[in-house]
């Protein structure tokens, strides 16, 4: 009942009137969205957005952030002056262009990279074309902005058939309950998107609609926990602020969804693989699966720029959904919530206006069972955790000139042999075998399974200008080595890419350009030791099999 009545109030609020245009940033949108939170920094923007809930809304930031910030661009960068390609009479119904966008990218070796959206894990050149209108009627907001990416999807060695027959068993055993294929078919890879589309009726600082933009929980930068924007957005219905909503005790931000997750129906590796007369290969059930989620954020208003926030959601398949509950966050049978997925985390964002600096953290468990009480007092199982801090340095005289310092650290390896046995890990899953994904890549961070990321960025920015340099340490899926080869007590077969990475964004006029040049060193690709009979088994004199790797990513977007 509580149900309809929150569907007639929003259905109400077409006939009132508001303020609030409500098109999204999309997340990910390059040069624009950590514009905004750079100015944070700096004290030029509007310091009570979180950043932890997003798409954000542009009209988020304060006013006065348009009329004293230095740049002359902001404006257009703050996307209110949208070129307007129609509107009646009345001015009731207004119809405007969004930005196009065009992105590129090359990869040499084998595929690499995350929060790209659409863009999927491949070899060789990939292209992505984005653009759309944005129609608003009273309360009433429709944007459209499809998604095609077109991939060569070329052939690399998916999995190295050198390897000992048991990782190939220990492979399937993870990947088997998770939907991660390592290449996406044997032919070139053509796909359309509803993109960052959604309709919406908006009244004051709520918006309730229908979405299948990508989301963002969380103040990370480089990964998040439970959302991020590494695989396409998918369907949901959404309930969430448009702006923070201001209180006696602080602001909040929050968003409740509901949606729908697709598989990519590839096996892991592009070959079916035979143990013993078996095949290591289970397909997965094409169930429909349900995904339910919510976030909160709290800005306490005794303690400026400091931000607090918890976040939860759960997978199930809809065959298992026994009673109209199963259906909300948090208010699952227990029977249900035995048959899922769950994450939830904890977070926080401060930001200190006067260093010119920010701080962030968010802690999280998967799949755990245990009370509260019990969790407390185990943090470390089945958990995973972001870190970093930011901070600007003031570089010559010009107001808005800085030299930004960045640093975050995730680690999604599980601690616990025991629980790497039982399968109980990051995103993969024994009941939901596509684990947490959708269209084959993972909801939260694009490390994947047992994954670990360390970044460091150094960067000259000003305005929405920035060159810089990012250097990362990634470990792939630690979890599998761990299962694989501690019984061998061969330590040398850890795969860690090691990266050093040229960035460049750049505005003018109407165009902002960005682009990335990454020079990747993978030691043990794909976990792969050749054995030399003259030397012991843990012998440290034995080159791994590793693989130098080259990506190029190019991108212009056009701001009508």
């Amino acid at each position: 009942m509580k149900i309809l009545n929150l569907i007639i109030v929003c259905a109400l609020t077409i006939f009132v009137p508001s303020s609030v245009y409500s098109q999204s940033l999309p997340v990910g949108t390059f040069g624009i969205e950590d514009y905004y939170r750079r100015a944070q920094l700096s004290g030029t923007a509007d310091t009570n957005v979180s950043f932890t809930v997003r798409p954000f809304f542009p009209h988020q930031i304060d006013n006065d952030y348009i009329n004293n910030y230095t740049d002359s661009n902001a404006n257009k960068y703050k996307l209110i002056s949208l070129k307007r390609l129609w509107q009646s009479n009345d001015e009731k119904l207004q119809v405007s262009v969004l930005p196009l966008t065009v992105q590129t990218q090359f990869t040499s070796h084998h595929p690499y990279g995350w929060n790209d959206g659409a863009m999927i894990p491949a070899k060789g050149p990939q292209a992505f074309v984005s653009a759309g209108i944005f129609a608003r009627f009273g309360p009433l907001t429709i944007q459209l902005k499809p998604e095609f990416v077109t991939a060569e999807n070329s052939d690399f060695e998916t999995f190295n058939k050198k390897s000992l027959v048991s990782t190939f068993v220990y492979y399937y055993s993870i990947y088997n309950n998770i939907d991660l294929p390592a290449r996406f078919g044997t032919e070139t890879y053509t796909k359309v998107y509803w993109g960052q589309s959604s309709i919406r009726l908006n009244y004051k600082a709520i918006s309730f609609g229908l979405s299948t933009e990508n989301l963002w929980w969380g103040p990370g930068i480089q990964n998040s926990l439970l959302m991020s924007n590494t695989a396409p957005g998918f369907p949901h219905l959404t309930l969430n602020t448009l702006r923070p909503l201001q209180t006696p005790i602080g602001s909040f931000e929050a968003q409740a969804i509901a949606g729908n997750l697709s598989s990519s129906n590839y096996p892991p590796l592009e070959s079916d693989y035979v143990y013993h007369g078996t095949d290591l290969y289970l397909p997965k059930p094409d169930y429909w699966r349900y995904l339910n989620g919510i976030i909160a954020t709290w800005q306490p208003r005794w303690i400026p720029g400091l931000f607090l926030g918890f976040d939860h959601s759960s997978v199930y398949y809809v065959k298992d959904l026994d009673r109209v509950t199963d259906y909300l966050p948090l208010f699952a049978s227990d029977v249900s919530r035995s048959r899922s997925i769950r994450l939830t985390s904890l977070f926080m964002r401060w930001l200190w206006t006067q260093e010119h600096a920010e701080i962030y953290f968010e802690w999280g468990q998967y799949n755990n069972t245990e009370s509260a009480l019990q969790q407390s007092l185990a943090p470390n199982n089945v958990r995973a955790y972001t870190f970093g801090i930011r901070k600007l340095l003031p570089l010559g005289s010009s107001k808005d000139e800085n030299i930004l310092l960045g640093i975050e650290a995730t680690q999604l390896q599980e601690n616990s042999l025991n629980n790497i046995l039982s399968g109980d890990e990051w995103y993969v899953n024994r009941f939901i075998r596509q684990g947490y994904t959708t269209e084959g890549q993972e909801l939260g961070a694009g490390l994947g399974p047992g994954g670990n990321l360390q970044t460091v960025n150094v960067s000259w920015v000003k305005g929405i200008k920035k060159l810089g340099l990012q250097f990362e340490r990634y470990v792939h899926n630690n979890d599998l080595y761990y299962l694989t080869y501690t019984n061998t007590q061969d330590y040398r077969r850890h795969w860690v890419d090691l990266s050093i990475a040229a960035i460049g964004e750049w505005g003018g006029k109407n165009l902002i350009f960005n682009t990335k040049v990454q020079v990747i060193k993978s030691l043990n690709y794909q976990w792969y030791l050749p054995t030399d009979p003259s030397k012991p088994v843990i012998s440290p004199y034995v080159n791994g099999g590793d693989a130098f790797n080259l990506q190029l990513q190019a991108g212009v977007t056009y701001l009508f």
